[in-house]
Parts: structure tokens; sequence; C-alpha cells
């Protein structure tokens, strides 16, 4: 018999509380014994976004339900947990130190060894998860607080080929619904509005095409929006229908068509560490849009690359994620103590320039 992992995962980085067992037999295909994913959705909808310090405290409530949901689920108790993974950063501060600890409380409690995660790494190990893809290959971790263009070497080697100067695209969907009266989460509101509109009647910018590189900005295309919206409520005295599907519309092709490009010099830096079998994947809230996903598999049409993206389930927030990347950093024998720091800011590359600034904490990407 091979060496059987099971590992108990942890998440709660922004606004969903996750728990979640996974379990990998030498190298055959990991398994999703359980998931578990509480949303915060109903309890920030009033405020427009994410409040972190309530964010903080339903993690704090929800985390050890979490965790007895998913230990029944799976059908196991910890004793039959080999080790506790858990979201160290980076994210919103609050619900990261709950998350933390909770897993030092499980690990001091039963002996288990404690492993922290990088949210990141998570994301970027999922096509791993889910299709066993080997490596490298170029990640897109598309969200609402990240975007970046990784090739992932290993579990724990990344390389940078961009990401965005500002805001994430999932942070741009979510202020453009604001603006125009949508309800949240941005994303899928502006999707489902932009299906009826005429994307060629604003002329929105594409951000950064006039740069050689695969770094994306997209606060821009928000201001943009909001001029033009400005504009049509001054000349009309108010936005019809028509105005705000066509508005969706533009501004979700000017994403579209800008991811698609980013993409395009992006697999040509990749393809020069010649891979044996060319991938893309995609994750995140934001790769559940179905104009962007249908860009990106063309785009990976055009150069023969294997286009990837797991289910909705995987590619948002969860600890299913988070377990798994445990296990790869587990099976290297890295393991953490219970001085576990939990950090806001914990860029994957750390060899590459810092793109949205650098404090006291450390790089923010």
């Amino acid at each position: 018999m091979g060496q059987t992992l099971t590992i108990l995962g942890l998440e709660s980085s922004c606004d969903d509380t996750a728990a979640a067992v996974v379990r990998q037999t030498d190298d055959l295909a990991a398994e999703i014994l359980s998931s578990v994913v509480h949303g915060q959705t109903e309890l920030h909808s009033a405020f427009g976004g994410v409040v972190p310090e309530i964010a903080a405290r339903a993690h704090a409530e929800k985390l050890d339900v979490c965790v007895m949901q998913a230990l029944e689920q799976a059908a196991l108790t910890l004793d039959d947990i080999d080790a506790v993974a858990v979201t160290a950063g980076p994210g919103l501060i609050g619900g990261v130190m709950s998350g933390v600890m909770c897993a030092k409380g499980l690990s001091a409690a039963t002996g288990k060894p404690l492993i922290g995660v990088n949210h990141l790494a998570g994301h970027a190990l999922t096509p791993r998860l889910t299709d066993g893809v080997a490596f490298p290959y170029l990640m897109l971790l598309v969200s609402g607080g990240h975007c970046q263009y990784l090739i992932t070497h290993g579990p724990e080697e990344f390389t940078r080929l961009g990401g965005t100067i500002d805001d994430a695209p999932g942070e741009a969907f979510d202020k453009t619904a604001r603006l125009l009266g949508l309800p949240q989460p941005g994303g899928p509101s502006v999707e489902a509005e932009a299906k009826g509109g005429d994307p060629k009647r604003f002329r929105f910018p594409r951000p950064l095409l006039d740069r050689p590189d695969c770094d994306l900005s997209f606060s821009g295309l928000k201001t943009a929006l909001m001029r033009m919206r400005d504009q049509v409520v001054g000349e009309r005295g108010g936005l019809t229908r028509t105005d705000r599907t066509d508005l969706c519309a533009g501004f979700q092709q000017a994403v579209v068509d800008t991811l698609a490009e980013k993409t395009r010099r992006a697999l040509r830096l990749y393809l020069e560490h010649t891979p044996s079998q060319p991938t893309i994947a995609v994750a995140g809230g934001v790769a559940a849009n179905t104009a962007i996903r249908t860009a990106l598999q063309g785009v990976c049409a055009e150069v023969g690359a294997n286009f990837l993206a797991p289910p909705l389930a995987l590619c948002t927030d969860n600890a299913a994620m988070i377990a798994y990347a445990g296990l790869e950093r587990f099976k290297l024998g890295k393991t953490d103590g219970l001085d576990l720091m939990a950090r806001p800011r914990w860029p994957l590359d750390q060899s590459a320039p810092a793109m949205l600034g650098s404090g006291k904490k450390g790089a923010k990407a």
C-alpha cells in the first residue's frame, strides 16, 4: 500500500468561511472528501462591499461549524487527519487571523502538524487538484482582489509575468454594478445585463495595450463608465434600461479584449519554457464570466495550448484548494509551528518587484 495523506483545510481570507478535507494516495488523483463554504453576501449587501470587521466576526463564529460539517461529510474525525492546513495570507487581516488561530487550536489540541498556505497558491495549484496538470503551466488568477499571470513551476515556485497595477477586474465589476444600481456581487449582475447590450455604443479604453508587457489596469475603465453614465444622465435626465445594458456590454467587452491580448503576450513568454503539454488555467471568481472564458479559449486555440477552467465552486474561494496546497507542501516536508503569523500581504513570486507599492508589512502584490 502507498502513502495516503488526509488534510483538513481552512479558508477565511475574505468573505467566505470554508473548511474541506482532501485525500491523496501517492501520486494518484487527489480526492475532495468534503467541502463546506459559508458565504457572507447577505451580511455585506447593505454596504456595497465587504466590511472587514463584520467579515472577521462572522469567520470567528463559523469556522468551528465549518470544520465539524466538513469532518461529518467526510465521515472522519480529527484523529483521521494527518495535518491541518490554513490560509495564512494574503487577505483581510482579521479574517486571516481568525483562520490561523482556529487552525493553531486544532493543531495544539490534536498534535497534528500545522501548514500555513498562501491563498494565491491555493488558486494556482487548483488545476493539479482537479486535473493533475503537469508543471509548468500558465495560471491566470482573476478575481475580486487579485489579477496576475503566473508560471507555476512547482508547489512553491512561481514566476509572475504581470498583473494589475490598480484594481482587480472583479473589483472593477463590483464598482460598475454600484455605479449602475445593480445588485452585488457585481460580476454576475453586469454579465447578465451585458447580454442584451450593444458593446460598440460607448467607446471604452483598452488600458495598457500600448505597453508591451503583461501588466493590466482596470481602474480607468470604472472611471470611464462613471463619466459616460453621468453624460447620459445629464443629457437625458436619467438612465434607460437600454443605456444600462449598453454600458455593461461596453465595459465587459473592454475587459475581455484587454485580458485576451495580455494573455497572448503571457502565453508567448510561457511557451519559451517549452512545456511538454502547454496549458493555461484560469481561477478566481471572474473566471466564471462566459465572455471571458470564450475569449481565452480562442487565444489558446491560436497557439495550440490547452485551456482549463476548474468548476466554479473551485474557482471562487474554498478550503479544498487550501487543503490540497497544504498537502503539496506537506509532501515536501514543509510544516509550520504555533508561531505561524497571519499575513495581509504575501506575494507568490518573492523575487518580482512590488506592483501595488510596499509598506511596513511588505509588498502588496
